[in-house]
């Protein structure tokens, strides 16, 4: 399954919608892309799966790009 993950870069900062990033990555299930991403000193906002329609319309946004962990 595909997720978008929104993240501050730093464990430390508090989230402000101005500052939140943004990538695409896999995984079985939420619980196990926050473990791949855990090592990486992000502070995970929110987990989403992307899948059918809202998945052909992220593809069409220039910076998709599915990180591989």
């Amino acid at each position: 399954m595909l997720f978008k993950v929104y993240y501050q870069e730093r464990i430390n900062e508090v989230p402000i919608r101005e500052n939140t990033k943004s990538l695409y990555t896999e995984g079985e299930s939420e619980r196990d892309v926050r473990k791949k991403l855990a090592d990486r000193g992000y502070n995970i906002e929110y987990v989403q799966q992307v899948n059918g329609a809202y998945l052909e319309y992220e593809k069409q946004n220039e910076d998709f790009n599915v990180l591989e962990i």
